[in-house]
């Protein structure tokens, strides 16, 4: 996910990612605005960095490895997302730079609603970051409609991950603010939540990689560190090639979204094989650990089970799979 031209900023912001996040593992939106994460890609001209997707990736693999609670996801990544595809106007402006500046949170959701008029009606279910959120961009058709959340009913949705924050949002004739209308592919938005998530997985997977290496270097058993046992050794380099694997599958679609390709293929590909690589990798963590891999202390099970529900949204390995079969069987 590194251009070998900005491969020192790259660095640098990996490692500035990397401490922020090792003194706060829920940082909240102040903290993100600070740092710039949330206009990294909102435009110069609305204060924002400019940047592009390859540097948003670099940001969300690190909020993987530390498995941190945030509203990034929703009102940062997917946000940005939404309106960097609609038509230039002031509205669109307005909320690109209120993200940048962290005058407002924004949560996107994908499907579920109907446009009536100047009224929205629909439910929603496993909504990133719509808690908290001031207003909320449904995607209908070719357009966007923006909504303040006083409009609809926001609830919480309980999930297995706890890191996660995801809710249910329902409108029933709910008023509609602006309605904007797309200038790029809207399905383009989708590849881009697939990616974000397998980027969260990545990073996931390699903390359990490293948590485990160093953990199997310490543990001695029969007088010598269970590190030196054939089987723990193979094991990890398996932990080691599937993330390896990985990364040079969401290497290749993170460019290709980047430069404003169609990133269907390379997308279902890393999202299907990155997070179920971290579900392996998790679950093999704990096995390595030992007793003390299924304590509560130990931390692994919030990493499994972030893993696991990452593997879930935004369509399942099993859903990229016939995607990506319906793509090739009609010769795309």
């Amino acid at each position: 996910m590194t251009d070998t031209a900005f491969s020192e900023f790259h660095d640098e912001l990996r490692t500035a990612a990397g401490e922020l996040l090792a003194k706060d593992r829920a940082p909240d939106w102040a903290v993100l605005v600070e740092a710039g994460w949330t206009g990294l890609e909102v435009p110069e001209r609305l204060g924002g960095a400019g940047a592009t997707f390859v540097e948003t990736a670099l940001v969300l693999e690190q909020i993987g490895r530390a498995a941190a609670a945030s509203h990034y996801l929703g009102s940062a990544v997917l946000a940005t997302g939404a309106l960097n595809l609609l038509s230039p106007s002031s509205g669109r402006d307005e909320l690109l730079s209120g993200v940048a500046s962290g005058r407002s949170r924004l949560a996107v959701i994908a499907d579920g609603f109907t446009v009536d008029g100047a009224t929205l009606t629909g439910h929603a279910a496993f909504v990133p970051d719509a808690v908290g959120a001031e207003r909320l961009l449904v995607l209908t058709g070719g357009a966007v409609a923006v909504v303040d959340s006083a409009q609809v009913t926001v609830a919480a949705q309980p999930v297995v991950d706890e890191t996660r924050g995801l809710a249910t949002v329902t409108a029933d004739a709910a008023g509609i603010a602006d309605l904007l209308t797309f200038d790029g592919d809207a399905e383009a938005l989708r590849h881009r939540a697939e990616l974000a998530v397998a980027c969260d997985s990545l990073g996931l997977a390699e903390q359990m990689l490293t948590a485990t290496v160093d953990y199997v270097k310490v543990r001695h058993q029969f007088g010598r560190p269970i590190g030196s046992f054939q089987a723990v050794k193979h094991a990890c380099a398996d932990m080691l090639v599937a993330i390896e694997v990985a990364r040079r599958l969401i290497s290749d679609a993170v460019g290709v979204l980047a430069d404003g390709g169609d990133a269907a293929v390379p997308a279902a590909m890393a999202k299907s094989y990155a997070c179920s690589a971290a579900v392996e990798v998790a679950g093999k963590a704990m096995q390595l650990h030992g007793g003390i891999g299924y304590t509560w202390e130990s931390g692994i099970h919030v990493y499994l089970k972030r893993a696991t529900l990452n593997r879930a949204l935004f369509g399942s390995p099993a859903a990229q799979r016939k995607r990506l079969s319906q793509r090739y069987s009609k010769g795309i």
